[in-house]
């Protein structure tokens, strides 16, 4: 019976992280939005950052209003901020409405990202699976990010009968499964709810907490895994167009398709294998595997070797933040929401790299983004042989 009562509490809060993968479609999407704008990769590459940048102003003031409206109903907030966000292109089309969808869709997912991975150690008491729980709600969002080309390709055939003028219907399809997430979530009882509190930190004293030297290197290795994460997204079909005259709309849409299948599979797999070996262990050959793989796609030109590395990008990294979030909270456990709000601010790392990225892209060539996601990786690399966490009871 207990069994059953953890997966009836389980699964809602696993949809949420399908929400929670929305913010990838800024990947395809931006190269859709690119072609119907007639904008430069710099000014293509600030899309993301709509969508990424609310991270750094939003999630600690959310981290310490969580304390009074409890963790399930901050989920819902985000829903609701969400379901907004994704029916403003439908009133009126156009470069603004669509940006303001963005950053809707970043607000909502700030506030969601914030309060869902606390919300899951509501329902998984046991320490011992928590990060195998973190993990498992990262294979759910990569089958998300996996499905985020498919919703665009579904928008323009359905809806536009093959015209990529109406890709952006895409927005509402997401807004409906955003509904469906939360009524889901409204009407389960979650069994172990956190009092209600006016009580909490401040911003002053959540920002403190970066004086922990192992707090701050997680907090920046965060920023760089994210960073990681959509600057792959944002460049893969751009590198193989580059590369070997690929289209968006058509061939281009092969990379990320490779990248979010390896995500998926390798958070899948991540997910099992870390109840069985120390996830440090996990942590530091996935990361090294992602270096070489890196360097690989940098001075290789062929287009099955490059599709490769960017799958083997997606797939070994895709536990790397569920680990660094796992150690964060084991190192301070007693202040998980005030830890998820500053943690989840360095996911902002999505819009500081890709700007850099598509900079360094119109300045040096698609190889000098890479680069630029080589340097990200380069510093997780020192955050999992430098920085020891242990467990708190």
């Amino acid at each position: 019976m207990k069994k059953n009562n953890l997966m009836l509490g389980l699964l809602p809060v696993l949809f949420g992280f399908f929400v929670m993968g929305f913010c990838d479609i800024v990947g395809i999407s931006s190269d859709y939005a690119q072609k119907a704008f007639g904008w430069s990769n710099t000014m293509t590459g600030f899309v993301p950052s709509m969508v990424f940048i609310w991270f750094f102003f939003l999630s600690i003031p959310v981290g310490i209003r969580m304390n009074k409206w409890g963790r399930k109903n901050t989920v819902l907030i985000s829903m609701a901020v969400t379901i907004l966000g994704m029916v403003i292109p439908l009133v009126n089309y156009n470069a603004v409405t669509c940006l303001a969808a963005y950053a809707l869709l970043g607000i909502g997912n700030t506030i969601l990202q914030v309060s869902l991975n606390p919300l899951l150690t509501n329902v998984v008491t046991d320490k011992k699976l928590l990060t195998s729980s973190l993990t498992a709600g990262q294979v759910v969002k990569a089958l998300s990010s996996f499905a985020g080309p498919y919703i665009v390709l579904f928008a323009v055939n359905y809806f536009g009968k093959g015209d990529t003028e109406f890709w952006y219907y895409s927005f509402p399809i997401m807004g409906a499964i955003t509904l469906l997430s939360g009524l889901w979530l409204f009407f389960t009882p979650i069994a172990k709810e956190e009092k209600e509190t006016e009580k909490g930190s401040s911003f002053g004293q959540t920002l403190s907490l970066l004086k922990d030297n192992k707090i701050l290197l997680l907090f920046l290795g965060i920023f760089f895994v994210v960073g990681v994460d959509v600057a792959i997204n944002f460049i893969s079909s751009k590198l193989m167009s580059s590369r070997f005259g690929w289209e968006p709309d058509q061939g281009g849409l092969a990379p990320q398709q490779v990248y979010f299948i390896c995500r998926t599979v390798g958070a899948f797999i991540g997910a099992f294998l870390m109840t069985k070996i120390a996830e440090m262990k996990y942590f530091r050959f996935n990361i090294l595997a992602c270096v070489v793989s890196l360097l690989i796609l940098a001075f290789v030109e062929r287009s099955a070797v490059d599709l490769a590395c960017i799958g083997a990008v997606g797939f070994f990294a895709s536990c790397i933040f569920s680990i660094i979030f796992s150690m964060a909270i084991q190192h301070r456990p007693e202040k998980a929401n005030e830890i998820s709000g500053l943690m989840i601010t360095a996911v902002a790392g999505g819009a500081v790299v890709t700007p850099v990225l598509g900079f360094a892209t119109d300045k040096v060539g698609i190889i000098g983004g890479v680069f630029v996601i080589l340097l990200c990786v380069l510093y997780l690399t020192y955050c999992a042989f430098g920085v020891k966490v242990a467990p708190k009871s």
